[in-house]
């Protein structure tokens, strides 16, 4: 069987910053886990719905600016939700560190 991290496309990076994101339900903030090109997982313990579409805003090194990106959230656990990005962020980003986050 194969697992989620075998799936992906892009490699994901650990990190620990907050994010905002919006859902049908409303908007919260919580702390992103890890992240890649292609998606994101944020650490959370309200309930996400499989398949439901997100608006998650990212800082970026600009303090006063956000990646926005959409997407759909494809796995769910009491830990959290795994969102998968619409369209995934150039690979550059992360490999030229521009958006400012720092990986642990």
């Amino acid at each position: 069987m194969k697992t989620a991290r075998n799936r992906r496309r892009h490699p994901r990076r650990t990190a620990l910053f907050s994010a905002k994101y919006t859902s049908k339900e409303g908007t919260y903030r919580d702390l992103v886990r890890d992240i890649g090109a292609g998606g994101v997982f944020v650490r959370t313990r309200r309930k996400m719905v499989q398949g439901r579409t997100i608006n998650l805003q990212i800082p970026i090194l600009v303090f006063d600016k956000r990646l926005s990106l959409m997407g759909t959230v494809v796995r769910c656990d009491a830990s959290g939700f795994a969102m998968m990005f619409d369209k995934p962020i150039d690979e550059k980003i992360f490999n030229a560190g521009d958006w400012g986050l720092v990986p642990l």
